[in-house]
């Protein structure tokens, strides 16, 4: 069996690694390539913590700051395992979406013992920054990278598609299934899908793959990886039958 991943390519590499030890043909097509913003910089004076929506958030901050001694409040368990990997300790995940972020901050983070920096990129989902500052908190949003969408599928997915040869897809972000639908729309690839079960990690995902005929449609539990991959699991224990 194979599986689609439309991550941007570092993001891939842990979900394509946990598909191969189930036995699945991994092919990975980044629909968002990740760049760097150009001139950014932080101001980091008096922050007490540092705000994460995606990996790609923390990773580019690192590339920016030598220091790893902030708090790192990440989204999910994605993020704070890059932040990990980037060499931070301190970190603590919210293990879901931007609400339970902001949720987790509240609970947790005093709004007087200094700023809070959110390592975002150009396009932000949600308004973390919003509701943190009504609840008194100062939140410097600092764009520190751009995720440039995919203008076309790969020939190399297209001839995937007309060979019939993937059986499931997996969506991370409401943008990537964004893109995948508008470019599969374009390429005339649409009924293609019909032998391919999709699995979204949200309901926002799920939602921009609804229309799309997909031969099944999953959504994760909860959206981190390790639902979306349980979701799986619990189709290839029943023999892969939606």
């Amino acid at each position: 069996m194979r599986a689609l991943v439309t991550r941007p390519k570092e993001d891939s590499e842990g979900v394509a690694h946990a598909l191969a030890q189930r036995g699945l043909e991994v092919m990975v097509e980044p629909l968002l390539d990740i760049a760097p913003v150009e001139g950014a910089r932080l101001d980091l004076d008096g922050a007490q913590g540092i705000l994460v929506t995606s990996a790609n958030g923390i990773r580019a901050l690192a590339r920016l700051h030598p220091g790893r001694d902030l708090t790192v409040w990440a989204v999910g368990d994605a993020s704070a395992r890059a932040a990990r990997e980037m060499g931070f300790t301190q970190i603590e995940s919210a293990g879901g979406d931007v609400d339970t972020l902001a949720e987790l901050v509240a609970a947790r983070v005093d709004p007087k013992a200094g700023a809070l920096l959110h390592a975002a990129g150009t396009v932000v989902a949600g308004d973390l920054s919003g509701r943190l500052s009504a609840l008194g908190y100062e939140v410097r949003r600092q764009i520190l990278y751009q995720a440039v969408t995919a203008t076309r599928l790969s020939p190399a997915l297209l001839d995937a598609l007309g060979a019939a040869s993937l059986d499931l897809a997996l969506f991370f972000s409401p943008r990537t299934a964004r893109t995948f639908a508008t470019l599969a729309m374009q390429a005339g690839v649409r009924e293609s899908l019909a032998a391919i079960a999709a699995y979204g990690l949200s309901a926002n995902v799920s939602a921009e793959l609804a229309p799309l005929p997909w031969r099944v449609l999953r959504q994760a539990s909860e959206p981190t990886q390790a639902a979306l991959l349980a979701a799986i699991d619990d189709d290839l224990n029943r023999g892969f039958s939606p």
